[in-house]
């Protein structure tokens, strides 16, 4: 499918004598407002992100929280393997190796 404009398209569906759709040209320039509005926003984000400093003890703080969050999942998958094997009858907790 082409990345037709909008133009395009109205005069491909209603020709060159038809009319354009009432209140179009409003609903338009609200789209475009919000999508620069919505830009704006965006560059704004991403400026107080490249200028805001980690101090030492925030980026050992931030580690820590993503270790134990890892940890906590892996014990919980761990669990839930337990019970599983708990509730269907078989003992997965141990090596498939003799």
């Amino acid at each position: 499918m082409q990345n037709d404009t909008l133009e395009t398209l109205l005069l491909r569906h209603y020709g060159d004598v038809a009319p354009a759709p009432h209140g179009l040209e409003a609903q338009l320039q609200v789209s475009l407002q919000q999508q620069v509005y919505e830009t704006q926003l965006q560059q704004r984000q991403l400026a107080q992100f490249e200028t805001r400093r980690f101090s030492r003890r925030r980026a050992v703080a931030l580690v820590a929280l993503g270790t134990a969050g890892v940890g906590f999942l892996s014990a919980t998958l761990e669990g839930l393997q337990v019970l599983e094997a708990a509730l269907v009858g078989q003992d997965v907790s141990q090596n498939a190796l003799p």
